[in-house]
């Protein structure tokens, strides 16, 4: 392309201070570096982590940054040593990575990699107003034009529609495979899915994939139950139309607990609550949602009657093996990625997804981006 070896400028969503409207301005991209890959975003998924880092994240020193961690695109252009990526392929950036050598990925147990952007140094490749700004999640997606690592973006099958596999850049992957990898749900099982968003509503999709017989969706948002059902939800409960804790109520609906259980809201008196709500004996609680602001606990014998609490990051798959044959399955119709999608905006329309995110009224809104 007529861009190789040139900064870009471009158009971004960039959080200047925490708890703020995102402001969209020109930004630098500047050519990639050895083993990086500079990457023209399609279209990116706004997920609710995005605005957790943005309110409540542990990154208060990380501003200005452009968040954005679930987008596709096109690579523009390689830095020296990538071999696996040449310009013109379609491509997921990858929160994250898989390099391929260190102890975790050579481990099949996790697809932990000790090169994901978080174990790193900061990553501050693109410029605004003069100002180095921080690429959130190493990938920055809410641009339409970013650079990230070589082991943090996947080539995916040519016919694949962008504004649609975007989403397995973190949601529908995270949530579908906390199911089938994390918790491994067996034919005939019974399920607690906690929170409807994309990610529980992706889980949802996972246990019925599994086989699972039952399964319990719970939101205090009647408006998701519905859509829930798409997705293979069979029951389903609204913890505000009852006076007894949650737990206690999927106890007595289950006849001692369900088999599996899942917290994809990323507050810690559910992630209890889910663990609680499971079968003593074999019962699995697995943690989805995000967040650092409080510990969780429950009592000691909650775990010593033989209960597992396990946590779940990208469902599980390892990203560079993974996400292709994600793509495939949903190419081929085994995956479900469209009906996640009910809104699509521009880029300059970021508030406005963050907005229907929050008030309920949506289960993923992707961006569009209009850049040349």
């Amino acid at each position: 392309m007529d861009t190789a070896g040139k900064v870009i400028k471009c158009k971004a969503a960039v959080a200047w201070e925490p708890k703020k409207p995102l402001s969209i301005e020109e930004i630098e991209v500047p050519p990639p570096k050895a083993h990086e890959v500079r990457i023209k975003i399609a279209a990116t998924g706004v997920c609710h982590t995005d605005l957790y880092f943005l309110n409540e994240g542990n990154i208060k020193e990380h501003f200005p940054h452009i968040p954005g961690h679930e987008g596709a695109g096109i690579v523009e252009s390689v830095g020296p040593g990538v071999t696996k990526l040449k310009p013109g392929d379609k491509v997921i950036p990858l929160f994250a990575s898989q390099c391929g050598e260190c102890r975790f990925c050579l481990n099949p147990k996790t697809n932990l990699c000790d090169k994901n952007w978080s174990l790193q140094k900061p990553m501050f490749r693109m410029t605004c107003r003069g100002k180095p700004v921080f690429q959130m999640t190493g990938t920055s997606t809410f641009s339409e034009y970013t650079v990230v690592d070589e082991i943090s973006a996947v080539k995916i099958c040519d016919s694949a529609p962008l504004d649609k596999v975007c989403l397995l850049g973190c949601g529908v992957s995270t949530g579908y495979g906390a199911a089938l990898n994390t918790a491994k749900v067996e034919p005939g099982s019974t399920c607690a899915v906690f929170g409807l968003g994309a990610v529980g509503l992706a889980v949802v999709m996972g246990c019925k994939a599994a086989g699972a017989s039952r399964i319990i969706g719970i939101d205090i948002n009647k408006d998701k139950f519905e859509k829930a059902k798409v997705f293979g939800a069979t029951e389903f409960v609204n913890p505000n139309d009852h006076s007894r804790p949650i737990q206690e109520m999927l106890i007595e609906m289950t006849n001692g607990g369900v088999d599996y259980s899942f917290e994809c809201v990323g507050n810690v008196t559910l992630m209890r609550s889910a663990l609680e709500c499971c079968v003593k004996g074999w019962g699995v609680c697995v943690i989805v949602g995000v967040t650092e602001l409080n510990d969780i606990s429950t009592r000691p014998m909650q775990l010593l009657n033989g209960r597992t609490w396990k946590g779940s990051l990208f469902g599980g798959w390892k990203s560079l093996d993974s996400v292709p044959q994600l793509v495939e399955d949903y190419m081929a119709k085994k995956l479900m990625l469209d009906e996640f999608v009910s809104h699509t905006l521009p880029l300059d329309g970021v508030n406005e997804a963050f907005n229907l995110m929050t008030s309920g009224k949506s289960i993923r809104t992707v961006l569009i981006m209009q850049g040349k």
